[in-house]
C-alpha cells in the first residue's frame, strides 16, 4: 500500500474548491488581458478600455461558471467579474504580468507589482496561477533565473497555504513559429522536460497546467489534420503517455487558443491514452467566438451568444472530461491516502487589500 501523502489544509481545501464534486477540475479561463483587449478592439472597430474588459469578463463568468468548477481570472480587470460567478465555483487568480518583454532574450517572467499572494487570497483566490514561458533547452543563465522565480512563488504560496497552479508554455526561439511542423516534432521533448522539472518539490507546485505534447493539426487522421503529418494517431497516443509519465504532480490540460472542436478531439486522444489528466483550464476554445458578437452588438449580443453556443461548447467539453479525466486526488492514491495537516494560514493576519495600497 502506498504511503500517505501529507497535505496542508489550505492547499487541500483550495484544490477542492477549484474541482467539482467528483474531483475533476473543469475550470474556465478568463485571465487574458492584452490579447483580449486587442481582439475586442478589432471586433468593435475602435479601442476599448477597462470598462469593456470588465464587462466582457463579467458576462462570460456569469454564464459559463454555471457549468464550470472554477474561473481563472486576472486581478487587473476581473475582480468585479468573480463576484458574478455561480455558487460553488472556485476562483484562481493570475499573479503574473501579461506577456513578456520581447526586447530581452528568454521571455523572462514578471509579477504584478501591486499584488502579492497574500493580497490575492484576500481578494478571493482559492488558488494562485503563474504562466511561465519555458524552453528546457535555453541557456542555464536564463533558466536558472526562471527556476529561482518559481521557487520564490512556491514559497510564497506555501507561506499563505494556498495551492500553486503553474502553467509552463514551451517555445524555441531557434525554431521560431510554434505552429510549425518543426516545432510540433520538438514539442514532446519540451513538454515532457518541463513536466519533470516543475514536479520537483523545491518549486512547491500543486497542480501543473500543461500543453498537450502534440499539435493535432499534424496528427494524421485527426479532425484538425491539414495534410502534413508529424505522427500517426497511434504515435500521438504514445506521446501523450510519455509526457504524462514525467509528471509527479496532478496535471490538467490547457486549450491554448484552439477551437472548441479541436480541443475536444485532443482531449479524446488523451482519454484514449489514459494519461490520468485531472481536467482542464479552458479559455478561448469556449468563448472566443463571442468576441465578434460583443464587438458588433455589445453586452446583449454577447450574453445571447453565451447562452446559446457558449453553453453548448462548455457542456460538450464537460462530456469529454467526464469520460476521460480522473479526480485530481487519484494521482495520490485517492482521498483516503491524503493526510490533512494544519498549515501556516491560521497564524497569518490576513487583511483586506486593494490594489495600490
Amino acid at each position: 500500500m502506498a504511503s500517505k501523502v501529507r497535505m496542508t489544509r489550505g492547499k487541500f481545501e483550495g484544490i477542492q474548491a477549484i474541482a467539482d464534486d467528483h474531483g475533476i477540475i473543469a475550470a474556465a479561463a478568463m485571465d487574458q488581458r492584452g490579447s483580449l483587449q486587442k481582439a475586442i478592439s478589432k471586433a468593435k472597430g475602435s479601442s476599448v478600455g477597462a470598462p469593456e474588459m470588465a464587462e466582457f469578463k463579467a458576462l462570460v463568468t456569469r454564464v459559463l461558471t454555471r457549468y464550470a468548477s472554477a474561473i481563472l481570472m486576472d486581478p487587473e480587470y476581473g475582480l468585479d467579474a468573480i463576484k458574478e460567478r455561480a455558487p460553488g465555483a472556485g476562483v484562481l487568480l493570475a499573479y503574473e504580468k501579461t506577456g513578456y518583454d520581447a526586447d530581452k532574450p528568454g521571455r523572462l517572467p514578471d509579477l504584478l507589482p501591486e499584488w502579492s499572494v497574500r493580497r490575492l487570497v484576500s481578494a478571493g483566490a482559492d488558488a494562485i496561477k503563474i504562466l511561465l514561458y519555458y524552453d528546457p533547452d535555453d541557456s542555464p543563465e536564463i533558466n536558472t533565473v526562471k527556476h529561482a522565480f518559481i521557487e520564490r512563488i512556491g514559497d510564497e504560496c506555501a507561506a499563505n497555504d494556498v495551492p500553486f497552479f503553474l502553467e509552463p508554455i514551451c517555445y524555441d526561439d531557434r525554431i521560431g513559429d510554434e505552429k510549425s511542423l518543426e516545432f510540433a516534432k520538438a514539442k514532446l521533448q519540451k513538454v515532457t522536460a518541463y513536466m519533470a522539472e516543475f514536479s520537483k518539490p523545491q518549486y512547491g507546485v500543486d497542480i501543473l497546467k500543461v500543453e498537450v505534447p502534440v499539435n493535432v493539426k499534424y496528427v494524421e487522421g485527426s479532425p484538425a489534420f491539414e495534410g502534413a503529418a508529424a505522427y500517426t494517431e497511434a504515435e500521438a497516443r504514445e506521446l501523450f503517455k510519455t509526457a504524462a509519465s514525467a509528471a509527479r504532480r496532478p496535471f490538467i490540460y490547457l486549450s491554448a487558443g484552439v477551437t472548441d472542436e479541436i480541443f475536444r478531439s485532443t482531449l479524446e486522444l488523451a482519454a484514449v491514452a489514459d494519461t490520468g489528466f485531472a481536467g482542464v483550464l479552458c479559455g478561448r476554445a469556449t468563448w472566443q467566438d463571442g468576441i465578434k458578437e460583443y464587438g458588433q452588438g455589445g453586452a446583449a449580443a454577447l450574453e445571447k451568444w453565451l447562452l446559446g453556443r457558449g453553453v453548448q461548447n462548455i457542456q460538450a467539453l464537460n462530456e469529454v472530461l467526464y469520460r476521460g479525466a480522473k479526480p485530481w486526488y487519484d494521482f495520490y492514491g485517492g482521498l483516503d491516502n491524503i493526510e490533512i495537516v494544519d498549515g501556516p494560514r491560521e497564524s497569518l493576519q490576513v487583511g483586506t487589500f486593494e490594489a495600490g495600497q
